[in-house]
């Protein structure tokens, strides 16, 4: 009897139809879904929204056209480059920072407007992510300044490009500011050999987030930032971090999370710690592990271990971004990302220019519609690996299915549903399946790519 339910269910699924895309419904991104932060459950999908030499001079205006499809799709965070007048001026990406209150006002660095723009069109563009109930993520590069005029440097018996008198008449910066100085030789690292901010300085910290004029208040406050991502934060102290985001509310009032490059999960919750809980950090023990398990066909890399599995709340995961880009199979990459914990980020080429958006937005609404609560692993092996995510209040949660060989599969799993019918949620298989009374149900995957499965009636 089970051997020729067995064949049975195999003729279906060898005939069966590959469709597209699921048609899904679009007020279904509308609904009131109660998140849960600790799973990564009816949260936020957050867009980087540039990569690296952007087109010049209007960004913001390109930016602020593409917001009410972003908000259809399901975006509910853009993270910004950095906004103000850098060295490289018209041409800087604002890595080098030189005036951290020039949002393109004052003709310096051969500009007055920055590679993106001018604070018009910055407001402008903020002002439409607000309208559309999109929260707008500041970049802040607090590790190092670059543009500054010689000056005697009597800390190192040379002149040193540490003299800073930007036109904004804020912040101002001598080798004082800088390491060494006369309280501190180093701090916990230097960059390309740009001058060092030495945070213990009071002018210091006293511009960035504790005076009442400082750039932590002024990004909130009156540019209307929900929250920022912080640059390089191998170069200074977590509790400058922990400074920063306390100085305008807490976590409660902003969002922070910061560039702790580093593939071991447990340096990631370390730094998360040292900031106190006050920022995520992106998940670059996931980036690299997906990278091994896609595309060097060793699924069983996704059971390493990854700041996602340890605190959720705190992860932000990613597929690609402006500096690196090292994975080839992305679309199983960000069904990874969209099917598990943490908050993802899709990448703006992969999103607008790469990849197939329609598949994009798919993977954006099932995190947001059905991928809900913890996570147990089904089946684990190096061609094929499943995951069940096992539902959180309305969200009913999913089974993905990882397939890394060369011909469809088929794996009995265990949901949490009985007696119900699923359907496969990316539209690559046309099975509706009944689970059986004891949660069990058949499910299947094409080659070297992913399928969904979840409830029907959604």
């Amino acid at each position: 009897m089970r051997t020729a339910l067995i064949m049975g269910l195999f003729l279906s699924f060898s005939s069966c139809k590959k469709t597209g895309i699921t048609d899904l419904p679009s007020s279904g991104l509308n609904k009131q879904i109660k998140a849960d932060a600790a799973t990564g459950s009816g949260g936020d999908v957050m867009m980087q929204a540039f990569y690296w030499d952007v087109p010049q001079g209007s960004w913001w205006n390109v930016i602020n056209d593409k917001i009410p499809s972003w908000k259809a799709a399901g975006i509910g965070a853009i993270w910004l480059p950095p906004a103000t007048k850098a060295q490289g001026g018209g041409t800087s990406m604002g890595y080098d920072p030189y005036d951290y209150f020039d949002f393109g006002s004052y003709n310096q660095m051969g500009t007055t407007i920055t590679r993106f723009g001018d604070s018009t069109s910055l407001s402008k563009l903020i002002t439409t992510a607000h309208n559309n109930s999109i929260k707008v993520y500041a970049d802040m590069v607090l590790n190092h300044c670059s543009g500054g005029s010689l000056e005697a440097n009597p800390y190192t018996g040379t002149n040193t490009y540490t003299k800073y008198t930007p036109l904004s008449g804020k912040f101002n910066r001598t080798y004082v500011d800088f390491h060494p100085n006369d309280i501190e030789t180093a701090d916990e690292g230097a960059f390309a050999g740009f001058p060092d901010l030495c945070h213990k300085k009071a002018n210091v910290s006293n511009w960035i987030y504790n005076a009442s004029y400082s750039m932590s208040k002024l990004y909130k406050n009156n540019i209307h930032f929900d929250g920022f991502r912080f640059d390089y934060v191998k170069g200074y102290g977590a509790w400058v971090v922990k400074n920063f985001v306390n100085s305008v509310g807490g976590p409660g009032a902003v969002f922070a999370v910061g560039e702790e490059w580093d593939g071991n999960a447990a340096n990631l919750q370390n730094w998360v710690n040292a900031t106190e809980q006050t920022s995520s950090a992106f998940d670059f023990a996931c980036f690299y592990s997906m990278h091994e398990a896609f595309d060097n066909n060793n699924l069983t890399r996704l059971n390493d271990d990854m700041l996602l599995k340890r605190n959720a709340a705190k992860a932000v995961t990613f597929v690609a971004n402006h500096d690196t880009d090292i994975t080839s199979n992305k679309y199983s990459a960000y069904a990874y990302i969209m099917t598990h914990e943490g908050y993802p980020c899709v990448f703006y080429k992969d999103y607008e220019n790469l990849l197939d958006k329609n598949r994009l937005t798919n993977l954006i609404w099932i995190h947001k519609m059905l991928a809900g609560g913890t996570t147990t692993n089904l089946f684990s092996a190096s061609d094929q690996y499943i995951d069940r995510r096992n539902g959180y209040n309305e969200m009913p949660g999913l089974i993905v299915y990882f397939n890394g060989t060369d011909n469809w599969q088929q794996q009995w799993v265990t949901s949490n549903w009985a007696n119900q019918k699923i359907k496969e949620y990316t539209g690559i298989s046309n099975w509706v399946q009944t689970v059986a009374a004891d949660g069990r149900v058949l499910i299947q995957a094409p080659p070297h790519a992913y399928s969904i499965w979840s409830v029907t009636g959604l």
